[in-house]
């Protein structure tokens, strides 16, 4: 969770990085992603470093901004919930309401990540260097280990403890111990190794 300006750069640079996007700032017509992406940063920071009464008519505009660009994009994203590094492979549909997700994660269109219906706090808590393909269910009070793939149009309801491995199907079970590796940018070790 960003709690100051360099954890906000961080993220935006781990960011930029896992999307592969060339400049730091994106083109006027194009990068529709890569915009998305800045402006969720820039609002977790203004939510959780700026919240003085002179920054709330800002971070309004910061929100109905992204209401915009979300409802053109198919998005549906909460805030604070992804860690650096977040790479969202597609634009179309995508819905990520309560959860806690690491760093490096790439994730496709058609994802619902979601708490449990009916309950307040059980959210799935996903672990780093995760890939999340097209499709994917994931709900209720649950925990995806580190360096896990989730196959296309898998339904995860239940936890996944043992790292680096590749689940799939409906209800989602372990199919293979490759994992992640190979699906996506790990930008926040690529960063430091810089």
């Amino acid at each position: 969770m960003i709690q100051s300006k360099t954890d906000f750069l961080y993220y935006l640079e781990t960011d930029r990085l896992a999307l592969g996007a060339e400049r730091r700032w994106p083109e006027i017509y194009t990068n529709e992603i890569w915009k998305f992406e800045r402006l969720l940063r820039k609002i977790e920071y203004f939510i959780n470093c700026k919240n003085s009464p002179f920054w709330k008519p800002y971070i309004y505009f910061l929100k109905w901004r992204f209401q915009s660009i979300s409802t053109k994009l198919g998005f549906s994203v909460g805030f604070n919930v992804f860690g650096p590094g977040l790479a969202i492979a597609h634009r179309g549909t995508l819905i990520v309401g309560s959860a806690r997700i690491g760093a490096n994660c790439r994730i496709h269109s058609c994802v619902n990540i979601g708490k449990q219906a009916g309950s307040q706090n059980k959210r799935p808590k996903i672990g780093n260097n995760v890939y999340i393909g097209p499709g994917a269910k994931i709900f209720g009070e649950i925990e995806i280990a580190d360096n896990i793939a989730i196959g296309a149009n898998a339904v995860v309801n239940k936890s996944f403890l043992e790292p680096g491995i590749t689940i799939a199907g409906v209800p989602a079970k372990k199919i293979s111990g490759k994992g992640s590796e190979g699906l996506l940018i790990k930008a926040t070790e690529l960063l430091h190794s810089q």
